[in-house]
């Protein structure tokens, strides 16, 4: 209990700090929200009490640095990110809340999906070591991930959705026949929309879970305890699953967590490629758009998901490993 109360204090500093660089980030980029927006709708000739008009409609204020701070730390507690600029009127929140479910359904389902096909795959492949599997499988997975992430996503988007048709190259789902909604069309529609960035994500991370995995587990599989159980008797499914795997897991779980972490901060170039509707995609757009609001919004909530995510983690290595517990006693 005192370690995991020491571990929440140091995750409220890192949130602290955190929200402090999300503050200062955005506002060490060239040029002004105004500008942007101005050059947007082709008024660069306006008056000084128009822009003055245009930064209160905004939020934006003059004040000194450390009061604009205070003012945005306050404008947290209370639950206001500020109004998009890009996205005028809608405020940040509603921008956000809008494309999280994209970026949660695709690269959540598929990290989930890469994580467990590897790891059960590493699985298998240690416990043959030196097999057909053991020679073929780690070599062809690598040769995959050496790919560079944005060629291997073009390549499926030529090959798959512009030559043969079988995908569609853009967007989320059939905006011309579904209605977004809890449907079985609207479902069947993201669900196809979504095949090429998920496989994507998915062969693009994969032989890194089977590599761990396949190194832990033939590490493991060589201690006494695991040797014991053999000679026990035990059913081969039981040593894997019970005595190896749950041990060799263990260095996985914090890679596992920043993967997880990446779920609500989305996978930029993903959906840059397939202009998927997600949270990257809208960060994207907020850098060029100088959307200082929406830039510290995106910033704050993939903040907020590496903290949970490496906060899940450190429960989980209090469940699954026994050390830790002996050592907090």
């Amino acid at each position: 209990m005192r370690r995991m109360i020491s571990r929440l204090g140091f995750y409220v500093v890192a949130l602290w700090a955190s929200v402090t660089l999300n503050f200062i980030i955005p506002r060490l980029m060239p040029g002004s929200p105004i500008e942007a927006y101005l050059v947007k709708m082709q008024g660069q000739n306006v008056s000084l009490h128009t822009i003055d008009a245009l930064r209160a409609q905004f939020g934006l204020s003059n004040a000194p640095i450390f009061v604009q701070y205070l003012q945005y730390l306050g404008n947290l507690l209370h639950g206001d990110l500020g109004i998009s600029i890009s996205n005028y009127p809608y405020s940040v929140w509603e921008v956000l809340s809008s494309h999280i479910p994209w970026t949660i359904g695709l690269v959540g389902i598929s990290v989930v999906l890469s994580f467990a096909i590897g790891t059960l795959i590493g699985i298998v492949i240690a416990w043959r070591r030196g097999g057909a599997l053991d020679s073929t499988v780690p070599p062809i997975l690598t040769f995959i991930s050496s790919i560079p992430y944005f060629w291997m996503a073009l390549a499926l988007l030529y090959f798959c959705g512009f030559l043969h048709s079988w995908f569609p190259i853009s967007g989320g789902y059939d905006i011309n026949n579904v209605d977004p909604g809890f449907s079985f069309d609207f479902l069947m529609s993201a669900l196809h929309y979504g095949t090429l960035p998920a496989v994507t994500i998915i062969l693009g991370s994969l032989s890194g879970w089977v590599l761990v995995m396949r190194n832990t587990m033939v590490t493991t599989l060589s201690e006494d305890y695991v040797l014991m159980a053999q000679a026990k008797g035990l059913s081969y499914r039981r040593v894997i699953m019970t005595y190896a795997a749950r041990n060799a897991i263990l260095p996985s779980i914090t890679s596992f967590s920043i993967s997880l972490a990446q779920v609500v901060g989305g996978s930029l170039l993903t959906e840059m490629v397939f202009n998927y509707p997600g949270i990257g995609y809208v960060f994207y757009n907020a850098v060029n758009n100088l959307d200082y609001s929406l830039v510290e919004g995106c910033f704050l909530i993939i903040a907020l998901a590496v903290l949970a995510a490496n906060l899940i983690a450190d429960v989980v290595y209090n469940l699954l490993d026994p050390r830790v517990r002996q050592g907090e006693a």
